[in-house]
């Protein structure tokens, strides 16, 4: 066997594992579910007649403000599973089970991809169910088949680049309490873009932090995508932030890892 076809199958073995761990141990797969459709549910029926109205999107009722909030809740569902990811990780990097891994026959770049991949799986799940609840609340996207295969094309770029990302945090975290609350920033940084209000009705300071933080020409491209708003360079834009999260967290968790292997 090739040195690249045993380290895809290791990997698939490790996919395996942290699947079956998720099944077994659902609550944290449950919460990256929780909390968006909380968020999604609080916003439309609590807040969205008053912010509806004040940005236009539905005078006197809440009815249209859904179609505005929808995509900027389930793009935060991918933020939401950063925090399963880096908590993972660091658990089988606190417990001892990767030294273990190391003694044995296993491809190095195994462990990660597993982690990674089990996690990008569990995070796109997520995304369906959320997408679900949304719908069955009132959201109605006119988007075609193709413009709806693009969407899931961005949700899953930026998932994989979150994914990686948080499998750094995860590596350098030293307890799973930290690992969990290091990536809390990621999952509201979308509050403090355009996922719940416009940018332009924001304070200037704000306003210049919304626009060019990452989220915002993610949230603007899944929205023209399903809603059929002006996208503009928000696509390139977006494509660029993925691309780049992706690579730094690449990155950065193969010298993490690397490192963990000299302590």
């Amino acid at each position: 066997m090739s040195s690249l076809a045993h380290a895809a199958a290791d990997s698939m073995t490790m996919l395996r594992r942290n699947l079956t761990h998720a099944l077994r141990y659902p609550a944290m797969t449950v919460s990256v579910v929780a909390m968006p459709v909380m968020m999604l549910l609080l916003f439309t029926y609590a807040f969205g007649g008053a912010l509806g109205a004040g940005i236009g999107a539905a005078p006197g009722g809440d009815g249209a403000y859904i179609d505005y909030l929808a995509p900027g809740i389930i793009l935060m569902t991918a933020t939401a599973g950063a925090v399963a990811t880096a908590v993972g990780v660091c658990v089988d990097m606190t417990e001892g089970i990767v030294n273990r891994f190391r003694t044995m026959s296993i491809s190095r770049a195994a462990f990660l991809t597993g982690h990674v991949a089990g996690s990008v799986v569990q995070t796109l799940i997520a995304l369906a169910l959320v997408t679900g609840v949304a719908l069955a609340i009132g959201f109605r996207p006119d988007a075609t088949a193709v413009e709806w295969l693009a969407a899931f094309g961005l949700l899953t770029f930026l998932t994989l680049g979150l994914t990686w990302l948080s499998a750094g945090i995860g590596l350098v975290a030293r307890t799973p309490e930290s690992a969990s609350n290091t990536p809390l920033p990621l999952t509201f940084l979308p509050f403090l873009g355009s996922a719940v209000v416009p940018t332009d009705s924001m304070p200037t300071a704000l306003r210049w932090f919304a626009e060019y933080q990452p989220f915002t020409p993610a949230i603007e491209t899944l929205r023209g995508l399903l809603m059929g708003t002006p996208i503009g360079n928000s696509g390139y834009l977006a494509l660029a932030w993925c691309a780049g999260l992706t690579l730094v967290g690449y990155l950065w968790s193969r010298s993490a890892f690397g490192r963990s292997a000299k302590r």
